[in-house]
């Protein structure tokens, strides 16, 4: 080749590499214009929409739906079926399954026995307070209605109107984009327990969006008077931490106002549910204590391009070791996962314990009942119970409970493990004094056992399920497309998956 040939090649390659660069330099002005602007999604109102949002947040929206990626379904009363009896009559009884992704969190609500099968806006076992954080309609709704009327009825009074999963609009404005609390209940509870609102943090955000539903919360009873005139009850999403956070804090809360969530079916117990106290237990552990948020964890920066954002992809960190816990811890990758998954195994060595000691405490208290005890003889057993089983399922409701407060994990369940053992002495001696000698509670090893003696009707609420699944559901979702408040083609796409369904 000459020299003159070889200047030519050189040139164009010159060339292209200019154009080649002008063209990345443009593409991130773009891209920068894109991080920088602060869009209006809506002018007025609630967009619960994500798609809607997608439009201006595509990293995000895309990030978002990966979210779907958890779809598995894990039966958790086949895993643990203690948890039936210890659930006997309430509802967790009937279903419960590991969390899956914030895409299907509306799915999940829908087709979990739970919630029953009506027929109507007026029939079904559960209010619409079960909708609460299920969905980004509810803010919108809560906007729409008033949030006592929201918290008013029955939970298929607004099945067409409640269609979009955990979205956007759960955590930011719609006018600005920024970090908000959409559920006014978090900003009660946050003044309850000393909080100041306006002197809240970017960072103190970046938890407080998640803990409008990963907290522990109750139904409170609340009469109004309706925009005509009516006297109506709302059943008002309500944190009890007027007291503190703690699980003693909370109990203490819940025994002074006399609530109970239901009456165990077998030992006659004023129960305790715990729902998922993910925020208060995260606040007793170390990461929250170094200044960490729920964010730096379940939500990592990441880059594409000139653009740096919060992954949406919520999920657990041992799903993305490297950019959530070795951004600050030192292992490999694997040593990190070997070390957490052996304290795990500890932790629920003892969760197994504790939920072996409950279930035979309710059953050695039913057939107390039965072979005559009193209620004056049965009190100290019964508050023994209650708290023990509270302190157990405050440990453990919030999944990821561990790894936020290992410390704290472990206390709760060595105390409730001991306090259902101490039940079980005191129930022991009542059997005794009634004739009872050596009692052997039955056999609990399976769902299918444990749902029995429970008292669970399985293939009829099944049956209810489907027939409500294909009928009423159907209906729903039709006219919330019809009336366009259903778009998402990524949403309407999603498998329906249930533990009583086929894979």
């Amino acid at each position: 080749m000459n020299k003159n040939s070889i200047i030519l090649v050189l040139a164009l390659v010159g060339i292209a590499f200019m154009t080649f660069m002008l063209l990345s330099i443009g593409g991130k002005k773009e891209e920068q214009a894109l991080l920088n602007a602060t869009p209006v999604i809506k002018e007025e109102g609630i967009e619960a929409r994500s798609d809607e949002w997608g439009k201006y947040y595509p990293h995000q929206y895309d990030s978002w739906k990966q979210t779907s990626e958890s779809s598995k379904i894990e039966d958790q009363l086949e895993k643990y079926p203690q948890l039936v009896i210890l659930w006997a009559g309430y509802g967790f009884a009937k279903d419960y399954n590991a969390p899956r992704g914030h895409a299907f969190a509306l799915q999940s609500n829908r087709n979990t026995l739970r919630t029953g099968g009506p027929t109507g806006a007026d029939d079904g076992p559960m209010p619409m307070a079960c909708w609460t954080c299920k969905s980004s309609d509810v803010p919108r709704l809560m906007e729409k209605e008033g949030e006592l009327e929201f918290f008013t009825g029955k939970w298929a009074r607004a099945g067409s109107e409640i269609v979009n999963p955990i979205g956007c609009a759960d955590c930011h404005n719609t006018q600005t984009s920024q970090l908000e609390l959409s559920r006014p209940y978090l900003k009660r509870a946050l003044e309850e327990s000393g909080q100041e609102l306006d002197k809240l943090t970017f960072q103190d955000m970046r938890s407080l969006a998640c803990a409008q539903c990963h907290s522990e919360y109750y139904f409170k009873k609340t009469p109004y008077t309706d925009k005509s005139g009516k006297d109506q009850v709302a059943a008002v999403v309500t944190f009890p931490w007027a007291k503190g956070l703690s699980a003693e804090n909370m109990e203490e809360y819940y025994n002074e106002y006399g609530f109970m969530d239901w009456e165990h079916k077998m030992s006659r117990v004023p129960m305790l549910k715990a729902q998922h106290p993910g925020y208060e237990t995260f606040t007793t552990g170390i990461h929250f204590k170094r200044g960490l948020s729920c964010a730096d964890c379940h939500m990592p920066y990441t880059q594409k391009g000139a653009i740096k954002f919060s992954t949406h992809k919520i999920q657990s960190p041992l799903d993305n070791i490297a950019n959530s816990c070795l951004t600050c811890h030192r292992q490999s990758e694997q040593e990190f996962k070997d070390i957490v998954q052996e304290k795990l195994d500890r932790k629920n060595q003892l969760n197994v314990i504790a939920m072996n000691s409950l279930a035979a405490a309710h059953l050695t208290a039913k057939k107390a009942w039965e072979v005559g005890a009193t209620q004056a003889e049965m009190a100290p057993a019964i508050d023994t119970i209650r708290s023990a089983q509270w302190l157990w399922d405050y440990s453990i409701a919030s999944h990821g409970s561990f790894f936020h407060a290992p410390g704290e994990t472990l206390r709760l369940l060595g105390v409730a493990n001991n306090k259902a053992q101490q039940a079980r002495i005191t129930l022991s001696g009542i059997l005794a004094k009634y004739g009872v000698i050596d009692y052997e509670v039955p056999d609990f090893s399976t769902k299918e056992k444990a749902q029995q003696l429970a008292g669970v009707p399985l293939d009829k609420l099944v049956d209810e399920k489907q027939t409500f699944r294909k009928g009423l559901m159907q209906e729903w979702n039709n006219e919330a497309v019809e009336e366009g408040r259903l778009t998402d083609e990524f949403v309407k796409g999603l498998p329906e998956k249930a533990s009583y369904l086929p894979e």
